[in-house]
């Protein structure tokens, strides 16, 4: 009796057996017990035979934990992103601003390959705006040039263009790791001028040294710091972090230059 009283208090707690929860989110259960020993994502009751057992909170941990995922994160990325913002409301709203945006610049893509076909299929002429719609890599191009010269844009296309793939990865890899340090600055009580809000900025101007161009003085490096919070398409590439991100990130930097540490 005693069991059964048990095992269906586990069940009440946490509604979700395991297998389902893989099954669903389309992992393994192989991969659930895994998060479970890394801390990342503890089961929250263990019923009858061992089988772990989750509830609502550790859905949404293991919705966030995909949506990190997929954004090329490793498991102790993962792991301080979603230590460092508790709000799972906040940070998954921004998740829902970056994949509205991936979402319609998908959507233009399909559009473009759709037309594509159509125009081959009836041997009409392409155009480079049907054609290329939701493909624009250039995206930035026109703030780079206005800013800093006409060539800027094309010796960072050249500078990517001839990283080899390592030197990419770990370039995009310490972006994220910027982001996830800034979201976690956002919600602690450090100030941009403290160790953590110094060390932050100091990261983020050496990660954009390694880039070719102009010189980064104290004036270009707060322009840089501006653009993160006043423009959207920048702050996305550090809000999924977190919300604050791109704030304080622009914090720690403007400190960090007006301290004539640039």
């Amino acid at each position: 009796m005693s069991d059964r009283t048990d095992n269906a208090s586990v069940a009440a707690k946490a509604p979700h057996g395991i297998s389902d929860v893989a099954r669903a989110a389309g992992v393994s259960s192989r991969t659930l017990r895994h998060y479970d020993a890394i801390g990342l994502l503890p089961a929250t009751a263990v019923g009858e035979g061992g089988l772990r057992r989750y509830d609502d909170g550790a859905l949404v941990r293991l919705q966030r934990i995909l949506l990190l995922r997929g954004l090329g994160l490793g498991l102790s990325e993962i792991a301080r992103v979603l230590d460092g913002e508790q709000d799972d409301v906040a940070a998954l709203r921004a998740h829902v601003t970056w994949l509205e945006q991936e979402r319609d610049r998908l959507a233009r893509q399909l559009a473009a390959v759709r037309t594509t076909i159509t125009r081959i299929e009836r041997g009409d002429d392409m155009t480079t705006h049907d054609t290329f719609d939701g493909f624009d890599q250039t995206r930035f191009r026109q703030e780079v040039e206005e800013r800093w010269g006409a060539d800027a844009w094309q010796r960072g296309q050249d500078w990517w263009s001839a990283s080899d793939p390592a030197a990419k990865a770990a370039f995009q890899a310490e972006q994220r790791a910027i982001a996830t340090d800034a979201a976690a600055l956002a919600v602690s009580d450090d100030a941009p001028t403290s160790a953590a809000g110094t060390a932050l900025a100091r990261r983020q101007l050496a990660w954009l040294a390694q880039a070719p161009g102009p010189a980064l003085t104290a004036d270009r490096f707060r322009t840089l710091a501006d653009m993160y919070v006043h423009d959207e398409r920048f702050t996305q590439a550090y809000e999924w972090a977190g919300p604050g991100a791109a704030r304080a990130l622009r914090d720690a930097m403007h400190a960090l230059a007006d301290a004539g540490a640039v």
